[in-house]
């Protein structure tokens, strides 16, 4: 079992109300719904990091496109009216 530690929030009553209504409708209690709202946080910034490093990554190992990193145009060329 993971080691847990106690959490004290103020929360505004009407929120609080609102969450116990909810935690009622889905058979849970606020405190499971807190933690998984604050599983969800920190699921999507392990998901952020992890896209960032791969795009990151793939701009290290650009994709070639067929010109071998030589445009086969000149300015003029692209700006000739």
């Amino acid at each position: 079992m993971i080691p847990t530690q106690n959490l004290t929030l103020r929360v505004p009553k009407p929120l609080l109300k609102r969450l116990k209504l909810v935690a009622a409708e889905r058979g849970t209690s606020v405190t499971a719904l807190l933690l998984a709202a604050l599983r969800d946080v920190d699921e999507r910034r392990s998901q952020y990091a992890a896209a960032r490093k791969r795009s990151l990554a793939a701009m290290d190992r650009p994709t070639d496109l067929g010109s071998h990193g030589q445009a086969p145009w000149t300015r003029d060329e692209l700006h000739e009216r």
